[in-house]
């Protein structure tokens, strides 16, 4: 079978690695192109471009895979399959028609639930107790088709979205070569796998710098969620008031805990630990010497934070170094 690769992020050199060692014909890989160098650390990485070009495999990268100069360059290689995950462009109709099968699909979540770029991080901030990858059968609708293979995992209790990414794309391995073999022998009118249901699919939108702000109206368990869910990137933050005339101070939060009421003596606080009450404010600082904040819900620790411009610190150096007054409200 010759088949034609097409990826860009980490999520798809495990599975991309699993179909070289079965000694499929990888007639070329197709990557995005390189981005621009925006900082002194050199271009963003690019792991498919670093693993293929490490397996001696060819590599290309079109601008964009539905030109008219990409699907000459596919068809010429006369690919029985492609194989896409992490790839971050959409392929048309004409694009898939260069295969003889079409295309198969690795995606980070149990479609139809989370469609889109972010599967990974809005199982987490969703608080999902469970989630996995699916393969699909490709059609140009965005993540569509029938799904030929799946397999779950559950989200362990304190993984961030990077962990979780990093375990789905080795869960996501089996399920990619079943779904190569089980067209291997396809005759192209038997039905393969099974369709979604639309009615229960969901989408999952890339996350952005904006939706990173915290919310400190929400419960502790959901924030809790929203932090490990925005980890590597956006990046959960807030904001301390420093007092006029100087700006709030940006506080990027890299890891918290959930605060249970029966967990520790109530009179070690200036507070009740009991969840919510009327006459504390959301986002309100418990204490001085640790950064124990007043949630809609509950409180939460926050461990590890790095202020803007600052290195990342524990929240009680955090507490000794600014000193900000008990009561103080996070924006």
């Amino acid at each position: 079978m010759r088949i034609i690769l097409m990826g860009t992020g980490p999520f798809a050199v495990p599975a991309f690695d699993a179909i070289r060692a079965q000694g499929y014909n990888i007639v070329c890989v197709v990557t995005r192109p390189a981005q621009p160098v925006k900082s002194r650390t050199g271009p963003p990485p690019q792991p498919v471009r670093t693993w293929a070009e490490s397996q001696g495999l060819e590599v290309t990268a079109p601008p964009s895979i539905n030109s008219t100069e990409a699907i000459e360059s596919l068809a010429k290689l006369s690919p029985d399959l492609l194989v896409v995950c992490d790839y971050g462009q959409i392929l048309s109709d004409a694009a898939l028609s260069t295969a003889k099968l079409g295309g198969i699909y690795l995606h980070g979540s149990l479609l139809p639930k989370y469609r889109g770029a972010a599967p990974v991080q809005r199982a987490l901030l969703a608080g999902d107790p469970l989630t996995g990858v699916s393969v699909i059968h490709m059609t140009p609708k965005l993540d569509g088709g029938p799904i030929l293979a799946t397999a779950e995992l559950s989200i362990a209790p304190e993984e961030t979205s990077g962990e979780l990414e990093e375990r789905l794309s080795d869960l996501g391995v089996e399920p990619t070569l079943s779904a190569i073999s089980k067209l291997e022998d396809w005759d192209g009118t038997r039905v393969l796998g099974c369709n979604e249901d639309p009615q229960s699919g969901t989408r999952a939108p890339s996350l952005s710098k904006k939706e990173a702000l915290i919310d400190w109206t929400r419960s502790n368990v959901q924030l809790d969620c929203f932090i490990r869910g925005m980890l590597p990137w956006p990046i959960a933050y807030t904001f301390l008031p420093t007092g006029d005339p100087k700006p709030p101070l940006r506080v990027a939060i890299k890891k918290a805990r959930v605060i249970h009421s029966d967990s520790i003596e109530k009179e070690t606080y200036p507070v009740q630990l009991s969840g919510a009450d009327e006459n504390i404010t959301p986002g309100s600082l418990l204490r001085t010497d640790r950064m124990l904040i007043q949630t809609g819900e509950g409180v939460l620790e926050l461990l590890q934070v790095q202020p803007a411009g600052k290195r990342e610190m524990t929240g009680e150096e955090f507490m000794r170094g600014y000193q900000p007054a008990l009561g103080t409200v996070m924006k």
